[in-house]
């Protein structure tokens, strides 16, 4: 059984968590906040980049290019895979981390022939415990998403593919929606399906043939990187603000449960002062009693 005074030391202690919990939530909701901003006036230029690469393939029959699967379907593709896993820099985000450690583990038994890049120290250290290679590290690109980082990130990744170091390139990240859920998305990057491309809902036919100088392909080769960059640059933002996310989560729910754990210590140090109170005043009625007698 505690004291009152240690009862008093573990309620200012918790009391001081609580300061602490409350402004981490409140910086991972600003942090959120802008990285959302950020992202919002950057999409309308990707938005416009997917639309012109839909035109092409509207407009022109038997486009070829290295970054697409052949108009038949898509073939398998044996071969060294290249995996962008993006983890957080820091824990303190519930089960953020793990989640996507845990999917990224169950590819590389799935697919062992793998190149992993890896964004955040988190995921860093996981792998090197494991003795896992790690083919590229971006640092401290978790923690401050832009788009020159993700430019980097989409260099590096196309380099490996231009070069044939890589057949396939996935990326594993945490697609917010909303904060209605936060899941581990994998998805691949290169090559393209044509799918990808094609609207599921009937488009105006285009009237007036289009002129692509010098050629299609050319054309594509300056599209498709910037896609790809913005791709990785909404994955980057996804995941920051996922993140943001669960630690806001984490911190409410640290701050709930020193909310109960304080009411508890209150409740006991009450009874123990009203203990103590009781004690002194049966002390005193009986000194009174002895002196009377």
């Amino acid at each position: 059984m505690f004291g009152a005074q240690e009862l008093k030391d573990r309620m200012r202690g918790i009391e001081d968590t609580q300061k602490i919990t409350n402004a981490m939530y409140l910086i991972a909701s600003m942090k959120m906040r802008k990285a959302k901003e950020a992202l919002d006036h950057t999409r309308p230029f990707f938005d416009a980049v997917s639309s012109e690469i839909k035109r092409i393939f509207r407009t022109t029959e038997n486009v070829r290019s290295r970054y697409f699967y052949p108009p038949e379907g898509e073939q398998p593709l044996d071969g060294t895979y290249g995996m962008l896993v993006v983890s957080a820099d820091k824990g303190l985000a519930g089960a953020y981390n793990q989640n996507v450690l845990k999917r990224a583990e169950e590819m590389l038994k799935t697919h062992p022939d793998f190149k992993l890049y890896v964004v955040g120290e988190y995921g860093r250290q996981y792998f090197l415990r494991r003795g896992i290679e790690i083919e590229q590290n971006f640092l401290y690109t978790a923690q401050n998403p832009t788009m020159d980082r993700a430019r980097e990130i989409s260099a590096a990744l196309l380099d490996a593919y231009d070069e044939g170091r890589v057949q396939k390139i996935y990326i594993l990240y945490t697609d917010f929606r909303g904060g209605l859920s936060s899941d581990p998305n994998l998805t691949r990057i290169l090559p393209f399906h044509r799918s990808t491309f094609i609207s599921p809902t009937p488009e105006k036919k285009v009237l007036q043939p289009f002129e692509f100088i010098p050629s299609v392909e050319e054309v594509l080769e300056e599209l498709i990187p910037n896609y790809v960059g913005g791709f990785i640059y909404s994955a980057l933002v996804d995941s920051f603000c996922a993140e943001q996310n669960a630690r806001m989560s984490a911190m409410s729910a640290a701050n709930d449960h020193a909310e109960g754990r304080l009411a508890e210590l209150k409740g006991t140090y009450q009874k123990l002062r009203q203990e103590a109170i009781t004690q002194e005043i049966t002390e005193l009625m009986g000194g009174r009693a002895h002196g009377v007698s």
